[in-house]
C-alpha cells in the first residue's frame, strides 16, 4: 500500500523504537529492584491478596495464573532482556513478525505489572508507556517504510499528553491562570532535583515566563505536529525543550523523558542528520502488517470519543483509562499545586525502654527530603515509588494510607527488602526496639540562609501523627 509507506519518517522511527526500548529497560529494572518489597508475598500490599479481589477480565495479568516473588523476579528480568534488545536494535532487524511479537510481549509483560501494581503503579506514566509500546508494535521494523497512519497515532497520544495536561491546568488551579504557580512548584513538587532550589530562586518574572511556556507548549504546539514540515519539527522541539526543562528541575520518573521520546517521531529527517546510521533501501509493508495499522487506526479513533470527551468537559478528570488494557487513555499533571510541603519522617530507637528521653534516629530515604543539609538528588527517569508515596501521604491523614503501618512492621522486622527500598536504616540490619513517624513543614532556605548554614531546607516540626509503636508478640503493632 504505497499510501501507507512513509520512507522519510525511517530515522524517526529508527530513534523512537530505541530510544522507547531504553524506557521499558528503565521500567523493568525498577520491577526487578522494587516490586518484591512493595507487592511481593511480604510486600507492603501484598499481589496474592490484590488477585483475590479483582478478576483477569478487570485487570489481565500473568501474575492471576501464577504469584511469587521468584516468578515476578524472572518475568522482570525477562523484561529487562527484551527490552535491551530492543534498545540495541535486534528486533528492529529482523522480519516483520519478530518485530510485532517482541513489541507485543514487552507490553504484556508490562502490562502484568501495571495491572496488580494497584496504589504504586497508579501513576499516568504507566498507562503511557503501555499504550507507546503497544503503537510501537505497528510501526515495521528497519527492513521496511515506517506507516504513516502508524506514525500519527504516535502523535495523537501525545497531542493527548500535551494538551490534556494543559487543559487540566487551564480549569484547575487559579495559580495557573494568574501564572503564579511556578512561585511554589519548584519546592512542593514530589521530588525535586538537584536545580529545583536554583529554579525556585528564579525571578518571579521567570516563574511567569514559565506558565506562560506551559500554555505555549501544550495548547498550541501539540496542533502543530499536524502540520506539514517543518511546523512539526519546530513543534516537537517545544516540547523536547520544555520537558527537558522539567527534567532538570525535578523527578518525575520517565514521564518527561517518555514525552521526549514521543516529540520524536514528529522530526523530520534533516533534523536527525545526525543519527549512527544510514538509511538502507526498504520495501512496503506486508499487506498483513498494513492491515493490522489500518484495524489499529480504526480502533484508536473509536476509543478516542472518551478521551476526546473528557478534554472537553469543564469537570475533566486528570488521568483515567477506559479499558483494562490501558490503551487511548486521558492523561493530565499538576492541575493544582500545593502551596505548602510537608514530610513525614520516620524514626526508630534502639533503648530497651523507649521513652522520649530516648535516642532517636530517622530513616533516610533515596530522594525524599530529610536533613536539611543534604541537597535533592537526580533520580528521574528513575522511579523511586515509595518516596512518591510518602509525599502523598504526608498531605492527608497518615491513617488513609494502610500501607504505612505495614512499612513501620517492616522497619521493626528489619526486613532486608524494604531496607533496601531506603538509603540508610539506622540500625543496619538489626532492628529497632520502637519506630514512629513526624511531621515537618519544609521550605526551601533563601539564598542567604543558603550561605550562612550550608542547608538546603528549613524545616519546622508540626506534628506527630503516628506516636511511638513496637512490635506485638502477635506480629501487629502496638503503641508504647
Amino acid at each position: 500500500m504505497d499510501w501507507l509507506a512513509a520512507p522519510d519518517l525511517w530515522p524517526a522511527r529508527w530513534l523512537f523504537t530505541r530510544s522507547l526500548g531504553a524506557v521499558h529497560t528503565i521500567a523493568f529494572v525498577n520491577a526487578v529492584l522494587q516490586f518484591r518489597p512493595l507487592l511481593g508475598a511480604h510486600g507492603l500490599t501484598p499481589v496474592s491478596r490484590y488477585v483475590e479481589q479483582v478478576t483477569f477480565r478487570r485487570q489481565p495479568s500473568l501474575f492471576h495464573l501464577h504469584h511469587s516473588d521468584r516468578f515476578a523476579l524472572a518475568v522482570a528480568w525477562v523484561g529487562v532482556a527484551l527490552s535491551v534488545a530492543l534498545t540495541v536494535g535486534l528486533p528492529q532487524a529482523g522480519p516483520e513478525w519478530l518485530h510485532l511479537v517482541w513489541w507485543l510481549v514487552v507490553w504484556a509483560l508490562y502490562l502484568s505489572f501495571v495491572n496488580v501494581g494497584q496504589i504504586w503503579y497508579g501513576f499516568g506514566w504507566e498507562s503511557i508507556l503501555l499504550e507507546a509500546g503497544f503503537l510501537a508494535a505497528f510501526l515495521g521494523s528497519d527492513r521496511v517504510a515506517p506507516p504513516r497512519l502508524g506514525m500519527v497515532l504516535v502523535l495523537w497520544l501525545l497531542f493527548r499528553i500535551e494538551v490534556g495536561a494543559g487543559l487540566i491546568k487551564l480549569r484547575g488551579d487559579r495559580c495557573w491562570r494568574d501564572l503564579t504557580c511556578l512561585e511554589y512548584h519548584h519546592e512542593t513538587q514530589p521530588l525535586p532535583g538537584p536545580f529545583s532550589w536554583h529554579a525556585h530562586h528564579l525571578p518571579r518574572w521567570w516563574h511567569r515566563v514559565e506558565a506562560l511556556g506551559n500554555y505555549g507548549a501544550q495548547l498550541v504546539a501539540p496542533f502543530m505536529l499536524f502540520l506539514p514540515q517543518p511546523a512539526s519539527s519546530i513543534a516537537a522541539v517545544v516540547v523536547i525543550v520544555t520537558q527537558g526543562w522539567l527534567v532538570l528541575t525535578g523527578n518525575f520518573a520517565w514521564l518527561n523523558v517518555l514525552t521526549m521520546v514521543l516529540a520524536t517521531v514528529a522530526l523530520a529527517g534533516g533534523w536527525l542528520a545526525w543519527l549512527p546510521v544510514d538509511q538502507p533501501p526498504v520495501a512496503d509493508l506486508p499487506s498483513w502488517s498494513a492491515g493490522l495499522v489500518i484495524a489499529v487506526a480504526a480502533a484508536t479513533v473509536v476509543m478516542s470519543f472518551w478521551p476526546v470527551r473528557n478534554m472537553l468537559s469543564r469537570s475533566q478528570v486528570m488521568n483515567a483509562r477506559y479499558n483494562p488494557l490501558h490503551l487511548v487513555g486521558t492523561y493530565g499533571a499538576f492541575g493544582s499545586i500545593t502551596r505548602q510541603r510537608y514530610e513525614l519522617v520516620v524514626e526508630g530507637t534502639a533503648a530497651e525502654d523507649p521513652g522520649a528521653d530516648s535516642e532517636w534516629r530517622p530513616y533516610t530515604f533515596r530522594a525524599k527530603p530529610d536533613h536539611p543539609r543534604r541537597r535533592p538528588p537526580q533520580v528521574a527517569p528513575y522511579h523511586l515509588r515509595l518516596d512518591w508515596l510518602l509525599w502523598f501521604a504526608a498531605m492527608s491523614p497518615v491513617v488513609s494510607h494502610r500501607w504505612v503501618s505495614t512499612l513501620l512492621l517492616r522497619l521493626l522486622e528489619a526486613d532486608p527488602l524494604v531496607l533496601g527500598l531506603l538509603r540508610r536504616g539506622p540500625f543496619h540490619d538489626r532492628p529497632p526496639t520502637a519506630v514512629r513517624v513526624l511531621r515537618y513543614r519544609y521550605r526551601f532556605t533563601t539564598p542567604a540562609q543558603r550561605r550562612a548554614t550550608g542547608d538546603w531546607w528549613v524545616r519546622r516540626l508540626v506534628g506527630e501523627p503516628v506516636p511511638p509503636v513496637r512490635l506485638g508478640e502477635a506480629g501487629q503493632l502496638v503503641l508504647l
